[in-house]
């Protein structure tokens, strides 16, 4: 996996890359650097969802957004000359604001349906 975040992060640089596909990365090398979960670990089985399912559909997904030629391009890169990964404090900051922003949703609605 760690193969395929340094080949995404590269491929995102690249200017030829789509944007959804490069606002996907983002996200997705975001949540991997992340030292929060979208799923705690504490939860008993559930907790390891996202290290198990959810990061690898993510990296997935995004791979193959990627144009074939770039995504051999960036994954030669990374073999040949790995990248180190960006470590930094704003990934942790787009999970918890995801979750503020969730919370607040489901809030919403469930104070909705409670009112109906």
């Amino acid at each position: 996996m760690k193969l395929q975040l340094s080949a995404l992060y590269i491929a995102s640089k690249d200017p030829a890359m789509p944007k959804r596909a490069k606002w996907l990365i983002v996200i997705v090398v975001a949540y991997a650097l992340s030292p929060i979960d979208l799923i705690p670990d504490f939860i008993p089985i559930i907790g390891y969802l996202d290290e198990l399912l959810i990061l690898p559909l993510g990296i997935y997904i995004a791979m193959k957004m990627v144009p074939d030629e770039l995504w051999r391009d960036s994954l030669t890169q990374a073999k040949t000359n790995p990248v180190k990964l960006p470590e930094n404090r704003y990934a942790a900051i787009v999970i918890v604001a995801c979750w503020i922003i969730l919370a607040t949703g489901f809030g919403y609605a469930f104070w909705y349906w409670l009112i109906k």
